[in-house]
């Protein structure tokens, strides 16, 4: 490999690192799992569904992100983890945006999370996208009020600010796309 593929690569693996935002259940609810992978995916400690076969996999978000993937360099790390690539990754390794813009980049979509996430109702589902889809269609239900109008209104912008971001940045198609090899 040549020194800019080299670059490249080390400038993916710290925003991949540094991002985090498959881990944590913001981009998906689930991760794939090869077969072969299964076993010693529970011998980490990860809660894996077994079936059905074409959903075998573990949900997000992952218990081994500590503010940082702890299996990173790992041999049990996951396939899906290693070769899944979000169109943000993708423009850092082709050169069709820099490191610090698409860390900047992040740095919103996490804002956005933030500020969406104070706004959930409390629940003991941890999976952010299934409690934000949850909570988007109780608004839907909900009788208009003045001050209850202007709050779901502002959710919903939020909500739907970070619905772009996921389609347009990272290349996720909506709050309850599935993982998809990339």
């Amino acid at each position: 490999m040549n020194n800019i593929g080299e670059t490249n690569e080390t400038q993916a693996n710290v925003l991949c690192k540094s991002c985090g935002l498959c881990c944590t259940g913001h981009l998906f609810t689930w991760t794939k799992l090869k077969s072969s992978e299964l076993d010693s995916a529970e011998a980490l400690g990860l809660y894996v569904f077994r079936f059905p076969t074409s959903q075998r996999g573990f949900n997000q978000p992952c218990p081994l992100w500590q503010g940082v993937c702890t299996i990173y360099a790992s041999a049990h790390y996951p396939h899906f983890c290693r070769t899944y690539k979000c169109k943000l990754l993708k423009q850092v390794l082709d050169e069709t945006t820099s490191l610090s813009h698409a860390e900047t980049v992040v740095q919103q979509a996490k804002g956005l999370i933030r500020e969406l996430e104070a706004l959930l109702p409390d629940s003991p589902n941890s999976s952010f996208r299934e409690r934000l889809v949850t909570h988007l269609e109780a608004l839907e239900r909900v009788e208009p009020s003045t001050e209850q109008d202007y709050q779901n209104v502002e959710y919903r912008l939020k909500a739907r600010a970070l619905v772009v971001l996921y389609e347009n940045i990272f290349g996720v198609k909506d709050l309850i796309d599935q993982p998809d090899g990339g």
